[in-house]
């Protein structure tokens, strides 16, 4: 390797710093805080691809692979959130508001949104970040994802999926059902247990480290030049999650990371005559004059946040070495595109995916949300057991969840 080509990383990941600095410098002076989705959302893809944390593929690798690694990568996600939304709550920054327990919309999209992924080669958030660093299978799942979300939110089986969200299940004070309200002890506290937990085991599990053992252990390349452990992406994502949603809530969202909506909603810029949203709504006045028939609203916010995340994947990838077009095989890209189709169906009935409802609504502590991550998992083994292990091309099937 020449001076050059390792100095390279560095002078990359730079130029990439100045941008998101400016980025971020020009909505704080400007006020106009939905540009701070483009900084969030690039760092997103970036910590993804480094941990290559799929979450479809970490379900799946349990499975085919026996490996954990991936899961337990999301798990430490999940639980450096917790603590993180416990702080900027209990200091009155945001207003925890966890999704209610629709039962109904967590079984059957969790049911397709598991099975989808396997055939997609990665859930929503996988593809995306796959498609950046070059992968023609998940890009053409990103294709079926958006119309998969159409046909629920404004198709033909919008009308079941409204019906799916009538059956909802109140806790005893009529709010949502959480780990909390089940209960009764504070969510800072239990975030608390949890990460301790959550420490503790993985202080039981630990393995001495040997030469060559490990994800990327004998990788000899400075850290942000080479791919990373599934827990270290795992703790750069909690950390990254708090700032995200102090950015969600600046631009009139009042929800953490999340990408299903934004997929569908980038779809829809370019397919059809919507309104950009890019803040919180302006109070009403008394006398509004007459207007046209009201145009569909999308959110700024996660749109950028969705569109920036493909960079960032990218930039992650060529610092490593990875970003290339992976060719694949016709009859995966088809298949590819139909999962995506299927993926974003059942994320439509769910109202999210592995990051909504899983990452962020784990995080926090949503009943219903735990309800879709494992009817999830179990349809992503049942599919993967079939698919990935069941049939005659098991290897090259093997393959389709990189």
């Amino acid at each position: 390797m020449t001076q050059r080509d390792g100095n390279g990383w560095k002078l990359h990941a730079l130029a990439w710093l100045v941008v998101l600095a400016a980025i971020t410098a020009y909505a704080a002076a400007t006020r106009s805080w939905f540009l701070t989705a483009a900084p969030v959302g690039f760092l997103f893809g970036f910590f993804l691809q480094k941990g290559d944390l799929c979450g479809s593929s970490a379900m799946s690798e349990v499975l085919v692979f026996r490996d954990a690694r991936k899961l337990a990568g999301v798990w430490v996600a999940i639980a450096v959130s917790m603590v993180g939304f416990a702080v900027i709550a209990e200091l009155g920054w945001v207003a925890l508001m966890p999704k209610p327990l629709i039962w109904a919309s967590a079984l059957v999209g969790g049911a397709i949104f598991g099975a989808g992924t396997v055939l997609a080669g990665g859930c929503i958030s996988g593809c995306l970040y796959k498609a950046g660093a070059g992968n023609l299978n998940s890009m053409a799942a990103l294709i079926g994802m958006p119309l998969g979300i159409a046909i629920v939110e404004h198709g033909p089986l919008n009308r079941m999926h409204l019906s799916l969200k009538g059956q909802v299940i109140p806790a005893a004070d009529g709010g949502p059902v959480t780990l909390s309200s089940l209960t009764g002890i504070p969510y800072w506290l239990l975030a608390l247990l949890i990460a301790g937990a959550t420490l503790a085991v993985a202080w039981r599990l630990r393995r001495p480290r040997t030469p060559g053992s490990g994800h990327g252990a004998s990788d000899e390349r400075p850290f942000l030049a080479r791919p990373w452990r599934p827990w270290q992406a795992g703790i750069a994502i909690g950390l990254l999650a708090v700032p995200g949603f102090l950015s969600a809530v600046a631009s009139g969202r009042s929800y953490p990371l999340g990408v299903t909506h934004g997929v569908l909603q980038a779809y829809e810029l370019v397919t059809d005559d919507v309104k950009v949203v890019t803040g919180r709504p302006a109070p009403a006045t008394q006398e509004a004059a007459p207007t046209p028939a009201p145009r569909r609203k999308v959110s700024g916010w996660l749109m950028l946040l969705v569109v920036a995340m493909i960079p960032g994947a990218w930039a992650a990838a060529r610092m490593s070495g990875q970003a290339r077009l992976l060719p694949k095989p016709p009859d995966e890209i088809v298949i590819a595109f139909l999962g995506g189709i299927l993926v974003g169906v059942g994320a439509a009935f769910a109202t999210g995916c592995v990051v909504g409802n899983i990452l962020s609504g784990w995080a926090l502590m949503s009943v219903g949300m735990f309800l879709f991550g494992v009817v999830t998992l179990l349809a992503n083994w049942a599919t993967a057991a079939v698919y990935l292990i069941g049939g005659p091309a098991v290897a090259a099937r093997r393959n389709h969840i990189g």
